[in-house]
């Protein structure tokens, strides 16, 4: 997150809110003790397009931007989903209330779910009746935290049937599956180049060859 735009994040934000909001660090900082969910959305709502907030583990954090690399490896994902499962679609950045009782909001790079199920949804949308949580690490001092961490409990606490991970810092995909208590109770993890099987009920096989083009 840049200076400028956290301050265009201020001057966006809800009046009550604005002096609750620094910058130190690099980092997006909440003053006064946590914001609420409510809060979080407020603000969430009023954040320029630069700035993609989630509400992780009762933090406020920013997501980073998708690079080229990340954007063409969720298109790769995207069309082995398309072409084997057509009955499915896969959202991109669509918003997931997360975590145990859905106090979460995460920011998905990818959710998978029927055809047309979030017609009905607003930004942030209930994990009910999805399939597939998929994440893509970026090269962000937080990914480690917020993808290898935070968002299994988060998803498993939400009972979404799988996570998927694709870790571009370790060339691995990571497929998290059978959540039961707030945890996977599997995660199996893949080199780049495998043949990675996705449980059901996603019931998807990718050939995960062309990935290795996207290692930096």
């Amino acid at each position: 997150m840049s200076v400028e735009d956290f301050e265009e994040l201020v001057e966006r934000a809800p009046r009550e809110l604005r002096n609750r909001l620094e910058f130190l660090g690099g980092r997006l900082c909440i003053r006064h003790g946590p914001l609420d969910v409510e809060e979080f959305e407020e603000l969430a709502e009023a954040a320029p397009e630069t700035v993609r907030l989630e509400y992780v583990n009762g933090k406020v954090v920013v997501k980073a931007m998708p690079d080229g690399k990340h954007t063409s490896i969720f298109m790769w994902l995207l069309r082995q989903c398309m072409h084997q499962r057509p009955d499915l679609d896969l959202a991109p950045e669509r918003g997931v209330k997360a975590e145990a009782y859905r106090k979460g909001r995460a920011r998905t790079d990818g959710f998978l779910a029927p055809v047309n199920h979030f017609v009905e949804d607003g930004e942030w949308s209930a994990p009910d009746g999805t399939l597939m949580a998929v994440e893509i690490t970026s090269h962000d001092r937080d990914t480690d935290q917020r993808d290898r961490v935070d968002k299994p409990v988060g998803y498993a606490g939400a009972a979404i049937p799988v996570y998927l991970l694709i870790d571009r810092d370790n060339c691995t995909t990571v497929v998290y599956s059978e959540p039961k208590d707030g945890r996977y109770q599997q995660a199996v993890s893949y080199p780049w180049g495998v043949t990675v099987p996705l449980p059901a009920p996603v019931g998807i096989t990718l050939d995960t060859e062309q990935l290795k083009q996207f290692a930096d």
